[in-house]
């Protein structure tokens, strides 16, 4: 009894991920059965999905041929009258048989599915997703590789201040690149409420929950770029949290490895080390900061600095935002408030972008302090020196420009 629950629940789940994926997939807009996906997976639950539809049909097609045969043909007006018998035996038999063959003609295939979907084994690739309000981070377990995944789509687009895009609040600063061909196993944790890492095209939907791991898998067969959402509401932006997943060949895979493998040694020598730090004009700060502010932070705190009081304060004329020293500021964005909705960005953003996010938020929305924070500072506060130095812009004072 309880076996064929749980296959009824795993059958009732392939079908929906499998209905669900033609909300995604990039084909005819008109298609109205769902898309076969690029793994052998997704094309598995796309064949269980099938075996489904035409059981129902059938199922539909006699019952209401029956139905309506016998509302047309049986009817009071030609004179039949009901019948007068009280059960019969043997179709009680036969309609017990029958529903029993249907489960049993849609067990087997389930539970193949269900064995093949648990099969994470023998993977090639590794790959930890960390879901956050409201972005994704990726850890690649076997090449020491980490990032953070964020919604790319401009801010200016979400208030209809420029006309959308193709792929509008389906678009990252960083995808997850994988080689296609090769066994990926994902690893889906929460590092504060629950989400859940959707991809229909690749036949992968996995909830995100703190303290829990859930493993999924995937082989990508066709080279391309893959979207899909947080699948689980989540909180305030839980529909600004794609994700990109992109299919390469072996070749650009290890490429690719290699190009982040550099750049976290070269980050590694760097980061917290004063001396090493490039100085930033105020322009770049400023531009940067505003990218990275409204991509980053503007969810909680707003785009007008004005937030989302209690749970995010305003930053417009708060003590944080135009108070001293500036080494509060920094610390703040680097480690957070223990036991508030501010989280820590120190894993998250490089020492130049908390310099420009903290000289953005010290100027914009009359704030006007004309402070100016370098890379220099923000690595003084992660050695611990509370003594960083303040940069004061000495062009004339006025704000942004």
């Amino acid at each position: 009894m309880l076996k064929g629950f749980k296959l009824s629940k795993v059958l009732a789940a392939a079908i929906s991920l499998g209905l669900s994926q033609a909300t995604m997939a990039a084909a005819d807009k008109w298609q109205m059965n769902m898309y076969k996906g690029v793994t052998p997976l997704s094309k598995d639950m796309y064949d269980l999905h099938m075996i489904a539809m035409v059981i129902c049909g059938i199922i539909g097609i006699v019952v209401f041929g029956v139905m309506i045969y016998s509302l047309i043909h049986h009817r009071k007006s030609k004179g039949y009258a009901p019948a007068s018998f009280h059960d019969n035996t043997r179709v009680e038999i036969l309609w017990s048989i029958i529903p029993f063959l249907i489960l049993v003609g849609l067990a087997i295939p389930a539970t193949k599915v269900l064995i093949n979907l648990e099969d994470s084994s023998d993977s090639d690739v590794t790959i930890k997703v960390v879901g956050y309000q409201w972005k994704w981070q990726y850890q690649y377990l076997d090449q020491g590789i980490s990032f953070f995944s964020n919604l790319s789509t401009p801010y200016e687009q979400i208030q209809n201040q420029q006309p959308k895009g193709q792929w509008y609040l389906l678009e990252v600063d960083k995808p997850v690149v994988v080689p296609v061909n090769k066994k990926i196993r994902f690893l889906v944790t929460s590092n504060d409420v629950i989400h859940s890492w959707w991809v229909p095209e690749i036949g992968v939907k996995r909830d995100a929950m703190p303290g829990f791991m859930h493993e999924a898998w995937a082989r990508i067969e066709k080279p391309g770029v893959y979207r899909g959402q947080c699948a689980e509401l989540c909180g305030l932006n839980h529909g600004f949290m794609p994700i990109v997943v992109k299919a390469v060949s072996d070749e650009e895979f290890e490429q690719w490895v290699s190009q982040q493998t550099k750049a976290r040694d070269q980050y590694a020598e760097t980061a917290g080390q004063p001396e090493a730090q490039a100085k930033m004009t105020r322009e770049e700060l400023i531009n940067l900061g505003k990218q990275k502010y409204d991509q980053i932070c503007a969810a909680c705190h707003r785009v007008d600095g004005k937030g989302l009081p209690p749970m995010y304060p305003p930053l417009k004329g708060s003590s944080v935002a135009v108070g001293k020293p500036i080494s509060r500021h920094i610390d703040i964005i680097l480690n957070g408030i223990p036991g508030s909705a501010m989280q820590a960005f120190k894993d998250q953003l490089t020492d130049a972008e908390v310099a420009a996010i903290a000289t953005y938020e010290r100027n914009a929305w009359e704030n006007n302090t004309n402070d100016e924070v370098q890379p220099a500072d923000v690595a003084k506060v992660r050695q611990g020196d509370n003594q960083a130095p303040t940069m004061v812009n000495k062009a004339k004072a006025g704000g942004l420009r």
